[in-house]
């Protein structure tokens, strides 16, 4: 699959806002509404742009602990760990590393005290043999 320097700053402006009107982004890169509406439509199809989601702002979720936990998983456990982790609604990203740990997930609670309750949570999963955790003080760059 192709993707030229024009697919790149159509993806790069969609990244930055999905809802702008497919006549925004024509001006902003130089093309009728309709080519750009066909390249969206390619870029769908083809599974480069899987979706759209909406993003919290930083307001939303202002006064919560975010942390990323490692997690280590006994030998093939980790289907069974994976699936355990998607119905914890706290961890809003699940990743599969390699390194000295298996997984890391990132993780919001409400307080400190809830993102300890929460650890232990992932912690005392089945398969889990050990884990690890950061709290993140900022963000830097969100793309």
């Amino acid at each position: 699959m192709t993707i030229d320097a024009t697919d790149r700053q159509l993806i790069a402006l969609l990244m930055e806002n999905a809802r702008a009107p497919v006549a925004e982004l024509g001006r902003r890169l130089g093309l009728s509404r309709t080519t750009v509406q066909s390249r969206i439509e390619r870029l769908e199809r083809r599974g480069v742009v899987a979706g759209y989601a909406a993003r919290l702002s930083d307001a939303f979720e202002k006064g919560q602990v975010r942390a990323h936990v490692s997690v280590t998983v006994g030998a093939k456990a980790a289907p069974r760990v994976e699936a355990e982790l998607r119905r914890i609604p706290e961890v809003r990203t699940l990743h599969s590393v390699s390194g000295h740990f298996d997984m890391i997930a990132v993780v919001v609670a409400a307080s400190i005290g809830e993102l300890d309750l929460l650890i232990d949570r992932i912690g005392g999963l089945d398969g889990v043999e050990r884990t690890l955790s950061s709290i993140i003080l900022s963000t830097r760059i969100d793309r």
